[in-house]
């Protein structure tokens, strides 16, 4: 058995419960969209989302209820909806070894599908009357469109600093893994002290998750210096170089920062910067402020009651950081 499949264990039959009920809210009665509905569906990854959704709320309260399985279905639209529009602005052909749906449908296609499942997000949440849920949830897109739009100003620049790249994260990943705890925890009926320690665990581990994803990049398989510098090809500044740069002498700042805005492409000088960052401690750093994160979002729990799902989700943080890929 898998990690995830072990972290999954006391939500198994919520999480079985839930395929149906979100493939019936993905319903339509255009033949088109049906077959990019279908296709979405068959390549679903570890459904990460909903895990976190489905644990917060029989961590809360082992009774899981009709409203969970909204937040769970709305969180996973909305999320899937920013993903397709996502792939459009990257111009992304691929998405964990699948064609993206601009690769296959086009960019004009995907767009209207990402509003189409946007629109069903609300629509389930307005037909159930979970005005809370909608709110948690909408609150996340906005931070999400908020942090991509700041990524792109910053990129454009190359002048970042520590907070800017927080509050981008923040807003980019942590929102979304917030509003999963927060709707988690509100599906309960739980008091609105739960609900915001709950949407503040989130937002700790998706900022953890984040960062872990930056030090990927600069990691191959846990190999580090066979990485693959995405990032710093997309002259995107994460934790890593961020921090080594504030460090770094004039010429070295002048030297790197230009391999970013010119040498880019070049596989040898991205490699250089690679050198560069691991040489003066960046990944060193990245790592301790990820651990920072994954304790303050594990101290959060220490006043919930011990469970199966308690401890499966301490396993989920902890995946968050140990994993590979």
């Amino acid at each position: 058995m898998s990690t995830v499949e072990k972290i999954k264990a006391p939500i198994k039959t919520e999480m079985e419960k839930f395929e149906p009920f979100f493939r019936s809210s993905m319903q339509t009665k255009v033949p088109l969209l049906n077959v990019i509905m279908n296709y979405i569906l068959r390549r679903k990854g570890k459904q990460m989302r909903p895990m976190f959704v489905f644990l917060t709320s029989k961590m809360l309260q082992n009774d899981v209820k009709e409203s969970t399985y909204t937040a769970a279905s709305l969180i996973e639209l909305l999320h899937t909806a920013t993903l397709i529009h996502d792939d459009v602005v990257d111009e992304a052909y691929e998405r964990r070894g699948f064609f993206s749906i601009n690769a296959l449908w086009k960019s004009k296609i995907s767009v209207l599908v990402g509003d189409y499942l946007l629109s069903k997000g609300l629509l389930l949440a307005v037909d159930n009357n979970e005005y809370d849920l909608l709110k948690i949830v909408s609150v996340a897109v906005k931070e999400m469109s908020e942090g991509e739009l700041l990524q792109i100003q910053q990129s454009r620049k190359l002048a970042i600093t520590e907070e800017i790249y927080s509050n981008i994260i923040r807003k980019k990943t942590a929102a979304l893994i917030a509003a999963c705890t927060a709707c988690g925890a509100k599906s309960t009926g739980a008091d609105d002290e739960m609900v915001e320690k709950m949407r503040l665990f989130g937002e700790y581990t998706g900022m953890a998750f984040q960062i872990k994803d930056d030090l990927l990049d600069y990691q191959n398989n846990g190999n580090i210096g066979k990485p693959s510098g995405n990032d710093i090809k997309e002259k995107k500044l994460t934790l890593p170089i961020i921090h080594v740069l504030n460090h770094a002498s004039n010429g070295d700042k002048k030297r790197i920062l230009g391999i970013v805005k010119r040498h880019n492409k070049n596989k040898k000088k991205v490699q250089e910067v690679i050198d560069f960052v691991i040489q003066n401690g960046g990944l060193d750093y990245t790592v301790e402020k990820m651990y920072e994160y994954q304790q303050k979002a594990l101290e959060l729990l220490k006043d919930i009651p011990e469970s199966e799902s308690k401890q499966s989700m301490i396993e989920l943080v902890n995946y968050v950081v140990n994993r590979k890929k």
